[in-house]
């Protein structure tokens, strides 16, 4: 567990007012009424519950919390002073998470990720096929940023070709899941990576290289595991990946010169540029080459007859901006042949607004303060700290079914008490990733 010396107080705790300090019960009270109106929303509307209704019900949290500040004599104006300060710390994840929708939709429509699954079944083999099957869906779950997707999509494909060889299917969902989320974990287009550090408030790639301290062990020893038990599985027949090829095949043009675009911005982020500056390359990189190596596609999202300007300049925009899809008849592959562009992004977007105004206003109450307090005072050891942090995800997780939301409320729970122990931001939003993204 890693930590360094604390930068000084930033500006946002500078707007936080001297009142009398709240007891631990009124600081909770706002914690409690949003936690059970999160457990109502979801029970009541299962899946679409993202769709808008947490996102209101965390301003129902933060307007409990104004009303205990009220009566602590906290002036509104001091609590939405404590919001904007809070709003504007995410400004930067908020721009990265447009940039990554905007680079899914180019990389989409070029054959960048297309060609990267085409090359990626090509290695299937009956003896390492359960280690291919994590290494595969690692491979693809960061370049989508997406575990859920690489199951849907791949996942699927994979469990059929289990089927053809034999192999067992419940360890080879395994094989897929433990792929998927380690990718999904260190990706720079994944929201939750680019969550996780916003809430804890360090930046996206210093976030990443922590993850890498307990994803890396993890996933070596799942890979020793995996191709222990594949060299002792009896299986028959062949990985028969040739329709799955041949449908990738007819939808894009295929070639090996398209991984220049991604290894160009992997350079950009070794040699630490900018987030925002290496997803704009890799988004621009991916629109040139949607142009030159898949004209057919961009002229049919820019709803041409032909490519020219008008309709090269539309079919990238749209690419980069709302939802497209290129056309296959393979049902497997159809959740991957489509991206949602910039506007994929502004659900997430409207959670973190909504999370910063419920802790802003927390903050402003100085009732996250007290909970910080009475953390250090429970928790006298920095294990005992992370341990509280982790149960605080997973119970957010059961109770209001939201891995989100299992980041941003402890996120800004917790802050403080990381702060306080002198541990930099960037153990809470790995510790936050590890746990809150299931």
């Amino acid at each position: 567990m890693e930590s360094q010396e604390i930068k000084p107080s930033t500006p946002q705790d500078e707007h936080i007012v001297e009142n009398r300090e709240l007891n631990i019960w009124e600081a909770l009270i706002p914690v409690f009424a949003l936690v059970g109106m999160l457990a109502y929303n979801v029970y009541t509307y299962g899946e679409d519950a993202l769709s808008g209704s947490n996102q209101f019900v965390l301003l129902m949290g933060a307007a409990v919390a104004a009303i205990v500040g009220f009566f602590n004599k906290v002036k509104f104006d001091q609590m939405l002073e404590e919001v904007a300060e809070n709003i504007k710390s995410t400004s930067s994840s908020i721009l990265i998470l447009l940039m990554v929708g905007a680079l899914a939709g180019t990389w989409l429509i070029s054959g960048i990720i297309p060609t990267m699954i085409y090359y990626g079944l090509q290695v299937l083999n009956p003896s390492i096929f359960l280690a291919a099957c994590v290494i595969i869906c690692a491979i693809i779950s960061v370049a989508t940023g997406s575990s859920w997707t690489t199951s849907a999509t791949v996942g699927i494909a994979l469990i059929g070709i289990a089927d053809a060889l034999g192999v067992p299917l419940g360890m080879t969902a395994g094989a897929i899941l433990s792929g998927a989320y380690f990718g999904d974990k260190i990706s720079p287009m994944s929201d939750t990576t680019n969550l996780a550090p916003a809430m804890a408030g360090t930046d996206l790639f210093t976030h990443i290289r922590y993850m890498l301290l307990t994803t890396t062990p993890t996933i070596i020893v799942t890979l020793i595991v995996f191709i222990i038990i594949g060299l002792n599985l009896e299986t028959h027949g062949a990985a028969d990946t040739h329709l799955i090829l041949q449908d990738i095949k007819s939808a894009f043009n295929v070639s090996p010169w398209l991984f220049l675009v991604p290894i160009i911005v992997i350079v950009l982020i070794v040699k630490k540029t900018s987030p925002l500056v290496a997803l704009l390359v890799g988004t621009l990189l991916g629109g040139v080459a949607a142009l030159v190596f898949q004209p057919g596609i961009v002229t049919t999202i820019g709803g041409g007859s032909t490519l020219d300007f008008t309709t090269g300049y539309k079919g990238i925009m749209n690419a980069i901006t709302i939802d497209t899809a290129v056309p296959t008849d393979n049902e497997a592959l159809q959740g991957l042949f489509k991206a949602g562009g910039m506007s994929k992004m502004l659900g997430t977007i409207w959670l973190i607004l909504c999370a910063m105004t419920f802790g802003g206003i927390m903050d402003a109450i100085g009732a996250l303060t007290t909970i910080s307090k009475a953390l250090l005072k429970l928790f006298h050891t920095t294990f005992g700290l992370f341990a509280s942090t982790v149960a605080s995800c997973l119970a957010l997780n059961i109770t209001a079914s939201d891995q989100y939301l299992a980041i941003v409320v402890p996120g800004k729970m917790y802050a403080k008490a990381f702060k306080e122990k002198g541990l930099a931001p960037e153990n809470l939003s790995r510790t936050l990733e590890d746990s809150g993204t299931v």
